[in-house]
């Protein structure tokens, strides 16, 4: 079997760590790092550069690449080639040598670098949720013009991938994405309005970036999900559920028309999906999986989601039901709102007011092309952080 060339955006992040560790499982021969992306953790990413000899690495910026020069060089290391910024990731996506495209930053960071990933025909297996929710109609039909094939990483959507295999489209009814609840399921909006970042940071399953995990105590990231289902799988809003499953171990379900559900379990660690996306249709034994022990499972619970304390759900549901730019301008809100709570500025709840606002002023647009998209971005950006002031700044008045 041929090697498989592998490039990762978002090397020292979660995802891309977990990657670096299939990768790594599978010993020499099947799969090669080829290119890396990464932010500003230059130890890490010159670790993986000492273990994995990339041919290219792209930084966030030219300092970031000075510290990795050097950190390398106190390694014994010899540098590859560096690049930096947007122009930097995009080259990594597009690299000659990658077959496989592993799409792991936060945020709309790695939009256009996946687009052009597949617009180059690479297969992307992706972790970055955002970039379908932004603009799944451009992600989508770059992969239909050239042939590249959209794997999910995320935990739900492998899990429906998995489901799906073999089933006829039209005998699916509905799709069920899972939720845990987050560290918030059983407290009162009360709490929830009071909540420290430690707090709102103190994921029940799940061991996640810091903008993921505030996502997935407003729920936001399972909205977020409903709409990326949207796109992979070709399901409308009416047809995409949510419920909460404290247990985090039935992953994700489809229910068929003669009412039959098939779910996909597993235990809660992300490379059994990574390892999916990479080596699918085929599936591999990995020692360093751990199996999921059914006889210690004990009950499995299911509850419906509460809007009324979880408004970033419906507002995702809203965002996909209008369509457009709409959800562009959501996700663009939720980041910036999601950075100002974790930096002290804004209330938890005020996350899903900033984001509400921004819709309601939004003009819907049609998403015709990239530059539509990223304008969007910009300005619903630009109408969060003015919201965001107003808020804190009514904040400290009552303080």
């Amino acid at each position: 079997m041929d090697t498989q060339g592998i490039a990762i955006l978002g090397s020292t992040g979660s995802i891309g760590c977990n990657t670096m560790s299939v990768v790594e499982s599978f010993g020499a021969g099947r799969f090669r790092v080829v290119a890396l992306a990464a932010g500003r953790n230059a130890e890490r990413l010159a670790a993986q550069v000492e273990r994995h000899r990339p041919e290219l690495v792209a930084v966030e910026n030219e300092e970031c690449a000075e510290r990795l020069r050097e950190e390398l060089n106190r390694r014994g290391v010899p540098a590859p080639r560096l690049a930096v910024g947007e122009p930097g990731m995009v080259e990594v996506a597009t690299h000659g040598a990658a077959r496989t495209v592993v799409s792991a930053t936060v945020g709309a960071v790695g939009f256009v670098p996946t687009l052009r990933a597949l617009e180059a025909g690479k297969r992307v297996a992706l972790a970055n949720k955002e970039t379908l929710v932004i603009a799944g109609e451009l992600m989508t039909r770059a992969a239909l013009e050239s042939g590249a094939e959209l794997l999910p990483v995320d935990s739900e959507h492998n899990a429906l991938h998995q489901c799906l295999r073999g089933e006829r489209r039209e005998e699916v009814r509905r799709l069920i994405l899972t939720a845990s609840g987050g560290p918030f399921r059983e407290k009162s909006l009360g709490a929830m309005h009071g909540a420290t970042v430690e707090e709102a940071m103190r994921h029940p399953t799940w061991n996640m970036g810091a903008k993921i995990t505030i996502d997935s105590a407003t729920l936001m990231n399972k909205g977020l999900e409903v709409i990326e289902a949207r796109w992979l799988f070709g399901f409308g809003a009416d047809n995409i559920d949510v419920v909460v499953h404290p247990e985090s171990v039935v992953h994700s379900m489809i229910e068929l028309v003669d009412g039959s559900v098939i779910a996909q379990l597993g235990v809660t660690d992300m490379r059994h999906a990574i390892q999916y996306a990479l080596t699918y249709p085929e599936r591999h034994e990995s020692a360093s999986l751990p199996p999921l022990d059914l006889t210690k499972l004990g009950s499995l619970r299911f509850e419906a989601p509460d809007f009324e304390r979880f408004p970033c759900l419906a507002l995702a549901y809203r965002a996909l039901r209008a369509g457009g730019t709409l959800p562009a301008a959501l996700n663009a809100a939720n980041e910036e709102a999601v950075k100002s709570f974790l930096g002290g500025r804004i209330r938890l709840t005020d996350i899903a007011r900033v984001i509400e606002r921004v819709m309601d002023a939004h003009e819907t647009r049609a998403v015709s092309s990239l530059d539509v998209v990223l304008d969007v971005d910009r300005q619903s950006r630009a109408a969060a952080a003015a919201e965001i002031a107003r808020l804190h700044e009514g904040t400290k008045a009552v303080a």
